[in-house]
């Protein structure tokens, strides 16, 4: 069995991913689901990349360590995968102990023979990016990746020798056309980076501590492209001993499905220091466009981030999915909007395919009491749905083999669309009013079921979860990918399962009130949030007795504390106050565990309007005293019960 090794880049542990870097993840799963329909030996890797300064400053910034913080954004990285039904072979992070024993040998490896040396690195680098930059590569004097601010440093670091491998990759991308797809991609980094010729690479820092160390050296780690870069032949078991088995098996890998804005490090960095190493290169490397909102870049700056998950519990799995990889081309970026989203929803989910399947299954039903009856000899038109299913299959396939996912579904749309005139060609509630026309019926519904047959089995790598579902509503015992190349599989005698509706149509103007509904709502909460500079007061504002006899406030005793998925900066916690408990959310998680924070008693403001922070109910207010950067709860004196009063 041919074997097949197709890998994502790991995604950066600094937050939560939106739905651009969620592309990604499903785009790969499909191309390793449709591999396996064709048979081949399928090994898809996926994972985290989990060091840098960036992650040091927001874990420092969240109050935890980089340990910790990486912990919990890869978790959630992972149950987004898991949740979009990605079925991949192995999860890699780059903490995981055998990547840091592997990259340290690497690393060691490379400075015994020569290729990295010890010398000092100043310059300008972009933190949020972990890349450093010369003056003439900035674009209005930041980042030309990010456009973000960059950072004056200077300190000791090792270099890897990229000048020495320049002629030897510029020749190897000449041999190799294909090596980097599209070609728009390949002459961007042959044009902007090889051709003016590479620096020597900063492979270490010393300005910050979470990385792998070098073991050799210590106060230096081992920079992020070594490290992130090394993880597709780490998770194949290279240079562990008595191990490697994979690394045989799969490597070189067959494809790197990575996003444009780390071409060059994928193209460049990596080539070469495989050739270091004395290892294959990978056969191709896939740099797909981007996911925008609209005409933008998604930021959470701008307010403009969706995310898979969301999208999902509303929608549906499949429905994102779909989505995804038919609206993103092969070279060009894709968009995405509400309104994009709800109208593609109803007109291809709702409307094509759902209406196809359902109204076919129905009229088995009604017809011939759900059993499939064998066909007559086909007619003109039945020839043009055949040949059109027949056609749909090669060209998909095709498109596959080249990753064009978009041209691939849009190749299985017009199968879809095929069927639905054929349909209203034959028009089958007007030959079952004539006795005469029974076996021309049953030719008909024959030949729309194998449609739909052939339909669910191409939609399998793309919408799983509806494929199944297709499949078992027309009762299909032929599923696999052989099983399409010709038009006919379907056995007379078999019964259509129950018809369902697959895709419930949406009230478009409704859903997107809702959705501009929920996203004002967030705008606010992110208002609450935000810091305000308190205005100076020319004098003292008074407030009588009576204005504070307003403010009920009592003592509670935190019973249970954990912090606000997404908000680095709040905890939600259960506080006891007497026989009640309720929930209260507080801007304190820099300065308090979760797990230190039980058991304390606090003061409570009990009488506050309860509020949403982020989408969290909070029924109170914490008191705290707070000096520059220092913050200490409020709390009584002595053992004093829940549910006092605070006077």
């Amino acid at each position: 069995m041919e074997k097949f090794y197709i890998t994502t880049a790991i995604t950066y542990t600094s937050k939560k991913p939106h739905i651009g870097n969620t592309y990604e993840i499903i785009l790969t799963d499909a191309i390793a689901r449709f591999k396996k329909q064709m048979g081949y030996d399928v090994y898809f890797l996926t994972g985290t990349d989990e060091h840098g300064q960036k992650i040091q400053q927001v874990a420092e910034e969240a109050g935890v360590t980089p340990k910790e913080y990486v912990d919990g954004i890869a978790g959630e990285i992972k149950t987004i995968w898991d949740m979009m039904n990605c079925k991949y072979d192995k999860f890699i992070r780059t903490t995981d102990d055998y990547h840091v024993k592997v990259v340290q040998k690497i690393f060691k490896k490379l400075y015994d023979q020569g290729d990295i040396y010890k010398g000092e690195y100043e310059g300008l680098y972009c933190v949020p990016c972990e890349s450093f930059f010369t003056e003439t590569q900035l674009v209005d004097g930041c980042c030309p990746d990010c456009g973000r601010p960059v950072e004056k440093t200077k300190e000791e670091a090792y270099f890897f020798k990229m000048s020495k491998y320049q002629d030897k990759l510029m020749q190897y991308i000449e041999e190799h056309p294909d090596f980097i797809v599209p070609e728009s991609r390949k002459k961007e980094m042959v044009n902007n980076f090889l051709k003016p010729g590479l620096q020597d690479l900063c492979v270490s820092r010393t300005s910050f501590s979470w990385g792998i160390p070098v073991e050799f050296d210590p106060g230096h780690v081992i920079y992020v492209w070594i490290d992130a870069l090394s993880n597709y032949i780490t998770a194949l078991g290279y240079a562990t001993s008595g191990s490697g088995e994979n690394y045989k098996k799969y490597w070189p890998a067959n494809v790197h499905v990575i996003g444009k804005d780390i071409l060059r490090f994928h193209t460049i960095y990596w080539p070469i220091m495989l050739m270091a190493l004395g290892e294959p290169l990978p056969k191709q490397i896939f740099g797909h466009p981007w996911l925008l909102f609209g005409e933008d870049k998604m930021s959470k700056s701008k307010g403009n981030v969706i995310y898979a998950d969301d999208l999902a519990n509303r929608f549906g799995v499949d429905a994102v999915r779909h989505y995804l990889l038919s609206e993103m081309p092969y070279a060009q970026d894709g968009t995405i909007t509400y309104e994009n989203f709800v109208t593609r929803y109803n007109s291809e989910l709702a409307n094509t395919l759902g209406n196809l399947v359902n109204r076919t299954v129905a009229m088995v039903h009604k017809y011939f009491d759900g059993e499939i009856l064998p066909p007559a000899e086909a007619e003109a038109v039945d020839k043009e749905l055949i040949q059109t299913a027949l056609e749909t299959v090669s060209g998909m396939a095709k498109k596959m083999n080249e990753y064009r996912a978009a041209e691939a579904i849009g190749e299985i749309w017009n199968l879809v669309r095929r069927s639905n005139k054929y349909i209203d060609e034959t028009m089958p509630w007007a030959l079952a009013k004539d006795e005469t026309q029974k076996q021309r019926l049953q030719t008909v519904l024959y030949h729309l079921i194998e449609s739909i047959r052939i339909i669910g089995v191409l939609l399998g790598c793309f919408m799983p979860e509806t494929s199944e579902k297709i499949l078992a509503q027309i009762g299909a015992k032929e599923t696999d990918f052989d099983s399409i190349q010709t038009f006919g599989k379907t056995k007379a005698g078999m019964h259509v399962g129950e018809a369902a509706v697959l895709f419930e149509r949406l009230d478009e103007k409704k859903v997107l009130e809702e959705l501009a509904g929920s996203v004002k709502e967030e705008e606010k909460e992110k208002k609450k949030e935000k810091k305000e500079t308190p205005k100076e007061q020319s004098k003292q504002e008074y407030i009588t007795i009576d204005d504070f006899a307003k403010v009920e406030m009592k003592v509670g005793e935190v019973i249970g504390s954990k912090r606000v998925e997404g908000a680095d900066k709040l905890l939600v916690s259960q506080v006891k106050i007497g026989e009640e408990v309720r929930q209260i959310v507080s801007g304190i998680a820099k300065y308090y565990d979760p797990a230190d924070f039980v058991g304390q008693k606090v003061i409570v403001v009990t009488n506050l309007k309860p509020v949403k922070l982020r989408g969290v109910l909070s029924e109170g207010m914490i008191l705290a005293a707070s000096e520059g950067d220092k913050l200490c709860i409020c709390a009584p004196e002595g053992d004093i019960a829940s549910g006092a009063e605070v006077r």
